[in-house]
């Protein structure tokens, strides 16, 4: 476990958490070296996040007290109905690549309006990290290269931007191979161009931001993506929907995030336009429970959890959506009295093979075609944390913009988001695609406060499994006493039972999968309660990134089973 007094950076890869360590030693506060973090990321892993993807953040400014969320989600375009999908043949779910799933790209604004918001440094300072990493190169990889190799062969026969990009003499880069993205760095040049053009701290990142999002890099997008057919998941060739007036448009927003208390903490998510809320859903279904007594890792211990998160994760399907556009009930959701109605639904004995949100009845779920039904009658993410002496505390969650999702956009250097792949074409359902509307994702940043002051920062990789395992990690370390190292190395699990939020949206229920660490009699007790084990790596699942701030001393973590996490301190 790292531990520092002046600040600590936990990343997805270890360059990004020396990028951010960089800024910390240069004067800046979190925000800035979070920013420097994130873009760095959107560099070295293309195949886990990109700056056309989405990043979700928490912050908690020690100035104030006060934690908030910037929604670093897209919205879907002004021509995304769903009367337009039914007209071109997509009556089910959004393909997961090409560019039907495309949204306005909001990393470059989400970080922006962090720094101007939050932060202290220019767009300049906190790119250079990244601008030097485009620009210079660094040594491949072997996820980024597995990655590039298993796509390889759609670069050269359908993507050809992305055979330049990736492929840049033919073949596959070797692991170790100085890797350079001059397309890339020359959008960053543009961006830290148009900042220059103003002397105004505030002024120079509107200006850079409006580069984007006004300018000749919004064009370059809207004319390639929407005039290039590419072959999706439907077997058909399609473009994207996105517009010129889709990106003036778009506004990365600040808001309130949802919270609940727990053992002494206050734990803060992003809303419903994440699957944040479920981890708060849990938690207060599980405060009834006396887990600390069951054992860690026990039987009744995975058994509680396991079922727990069910239930919270079948509200996920039935009342999450983006509050700007539905009414999701937390005051209810996230209400004692609720827990204790929906506690009363645990088993100990047995396991649930049903969906049983609060409200509704049960349903047997084999895919979402009937959560659908109900209301109509590899590409992975990465993460960040960040604290700094000042008592300022970041948790940010890029993803999406993956190599392998769509190609990369000629000139631009970077590819375009598939998130719209989340909504659903039911109406009637609270993620219903809509104009302007943001997809409820998986993306799910955490941070909890103590007494008033920043506390812990953390989260997980992993699609619809990242709260699963944030919430593994946090028990472990609330109510096991596990340092932050030990909780992120600890044996997990997770479950499939309830439809995922990916294409084409398959469900495994009642299926629990286990780390080969977790014992052989407690998987063989899981089974006799009902429950389909299926036994996973021994350092297979659970990508924890972690940071704390306690009695002066800053803290940070990263599970050993990302290939390139790393955390740094100083």
């Amino acid at each position: 476990m790292i531990m520092s007094t002046h600040g600590v950076v936990s990343a997805g890869h270890y360059l990004a958490a020396e990028a951010g360590l960089h800024i910390l030693r240069s004067s800046g506060n979190a925000m800035d070296a979070a920013a420097a973090t994130g873009f760095a990321l959107g560099v070295l892993e293309p195949h886990q996040n990109g700056i056309g993807g989405e990043v979700p953040v928490l912050v908690f400014s020690a100035s104030d007290g006060v934690v908030r969320a910037v929604s670093g989600h897209g919205t879907a375009p002004a021509a995304a109905t769903i009367e337009h999908y039914r007209d071109l043949g997509i009556t089910d779910t959004i393909p997961g690549d090409g560019f039907l799933g495309a949204l306005v790209p909001p990393v470059v604004d989400t970080w922006i309006t962090v720094l101007k918001q939050f932060g202290t440094m220019r767009l300049a300072d906190v790119l250079a990290p990244a601008l030097d990493l485009a620009e210079r190169g660094f040594p491949m990889g072997t996820g980024l290269r597995n990655s590039i190799a298993a796509h390889a062969n759609r670069f050269r026969t359908e993507w050809p931007s992305s055979a330049a990009t990736y492929l840049p003499d033919g073949n596959v880069p070797t692991v170790g191979k100085l890797w350079r993205q001059p397309e890339l760095a020359r959008t960053f040049r543009k961006l830290i161009e148009a900042e220059g053009s103003q002397t105004d701290r505030q002024a120079g990142l509107q200006a850079a931001r409006d580069r984007l999002y006004k300018g000749d890099i919004a064009e370059a997008i809207v004319k390639f993506a929407g005039s290039t057919p590419i072959r999706d998941a439907s077997g058909r060739e399609h473009t994207a929907l996105l517009a010129l007036e889709d990106f003036a448009g778009f506004a990365a927003r600040t808001e309130d995030p949802v919270a609940v208390p727990y053992k002494g903490l206050r734990v803060h998510k992003c809303s419903s336009w994440t699957q944040g809320p479920v981890l708060l859903q849990a938690l207060r279904l599980l405060e009834g429970f006396r887990l600390a007594d069951m054992g860690h890792n026990s039987p009744d211990y995975i058994h509680t959890v396991v079922e727990c998160m069910k239930l919270a994760f079948a509200d996920r399907e039935f009342y999450y959506g983006d509050p700007d556009f539905v009414d999701v009930p937390f005051e209810r959701l996230l209400s004692a009295e609720y827990a204790a109605e929906r506690r009363e639904l645990v088993d100990m004995a047995r396991a649930s093979m049903l969906l049983r949100p609060g409200g509704f009845g049960p349903v047997r779920v084999e895919s979402v075609r009937d959560v659908n039904a109900a209301f109509a009658a590899t590409g992975d993410t990465t993460k960040l944390e960040v604290a700094d002496s000042r008592g300022n505390m970041v948790s940010a969650t890029p993803s999406g913009g993956w190599l392998m999702s769509s190609p990369v956009v000629p000139g631009v250097g970077f590819a375009l988001g598939t998130r719209g792949q989340m909504f659903s074409l039911v109406a009637t359902h609270p993620n219903s695609l809509q104009p302007g509307k943001r997809p409820r994702t998986t993306l799910t940043p955490s941070l909890a406060a103590r007494d008033g002051k920043a506390y812990l920062a953390f989260g997980s990789p992993g699609g619809d499994s990242q709260d699963q395992w944030a919430l593994q990690f946090l028990l472990n370390v609330v109510e096991f006493g596990m340092s932050l190292q030990e909780a992120a190395e600890a044996p997990t699990f997770y479950t499939g039972h309830f439809p995922s939020s990916f294409y084409p949206r398959r469900a495994a229920p009642g299926v629990v999968y286990v780390e080969g660490r977790v014992p052989t009699d407690v998987r063989a007790e899981l089974l006799r309660r009902g429950h389909t084990v299926e036994l996973v790596g021994d350092w297979s699942s659970q990508n924890v990134l972690a940071a704390m701030s306690e009695g002066g001393v800053l803290s940070a973590a990263a599970s050993p089973r990302l290939e390139s996490g790393y955390a740094m301190g100083w």
